[in-house]
């Protein structure tokens, strides 16, 4: 709640005004999860976050999971599949290797971020992958916040 908010003793949703951004990669057990889960953190509540996958696995890629337990961050939760209003509602689109599966509406923001898919790799692999997300997602809270 606001100083003003406060001394009026209104509600303030800070939340309302916060961007919404929405990570998709092509099975959303992975790259879009980190990324989601790691700006979460960093963001504190001042951004929305959402992750979706135009083709969602059954289930989030143990070896992110792993990676990302490491650093304090636990991944729980199942794969969720790309809708066109979860884009419309976005107000940053990051992709992650889904090409033209990824649906575009006019006036969003969009980016694309070149990431090595984690499926199939190595811890070592995918720790190195999770670092390079996080220092994207850094950069991006430092844009939006």
């Amino acid at each position: 709640m606001s100083g003003a908010a406060a001394n009026l003793g209104q509600d303030v949703d800070v939340r309302s005004e916060a961007p919404t951004v929405l990570f998709v990669c092509v099975h959303n057990a992975g790259r879009s999860q980190m990324a989601a889960a790691l700006l979460e953190r960093y963001a504190g509540g001042r951004v929305r976050v959402r992750s979706a996958g135009s083709e969602p696995a059954e289930t989030i890629n143990p070896v992110a999971v792993e990676a990302m337990r490491e650093v304090g961050v636990d991944l729980r939760g199942q794969p969720a599949r790309l809708e066109a209003d979860a884009v419309r509602a976005a107000d940053v689109v990051v992709t992650m290797g889904c090409g033209d599966a990824c649906p575009v509406f006019p006036g969003k923001r969009y980016e694309d971020w070149e990431l090595d898919d984690p499926a199939g790799k190595p811890l070592a692999d995918v720790r190195r992958i999770r670092d390079e997300i996080d220092a994207r997602v850094r950069a991006l809270v430092a844009e939006l916040v």
